[in-house]
């Protein structure tokens, strides 16, 4: 009877204990920033060659060009790449990139 009981207790324990692990992996993966750069576009095809580089740059998630503004906004994994690495992608293109500040208001 006790090592039915004892049993019992270490499988609770166990499951407790795992639940606590999953939840903390969770919180990580959503870890997402998001930079947004100053580039020298000038055409429809400038877009597209950005539009089809820098996804496969690692961490990168989702990426937004706009031609009329001339800005790339990219959402990454901050634990796979930074926006140094980020900002030489998009130069090793061809293009001038400049980080723009957040604005806080």
């Amino acid at each position: 009877m006790k090592a039915k009981v004892l049993f019992l207790m270490m499988v609770c324990l166990a499951s407790f204990s795992l639940g606590g692990y999953a939840q903390d992996k969770k919180e990580k993966k959503n870890n997402k920033e998001e930079v947004v750069f100053d580039v020298s576009l000038h055409c429809d095809n400038c877009k597209k060659k950005i539009e089809k580089n820098i996804p496969f740059e690692k961490g990168v998630s989702n990426l937004k060009v706009d031609l009329d503004s001339k800005t790339v906004m990219v959402q990454y994994n901050p634990q796979k790449t930074d926006k140094l690495k980020l900002q030489q992608a998009i130069e090793k293109l061809g293009y001038e990139a400049k980080e723009i500040a957040e604005q806080t208001e």
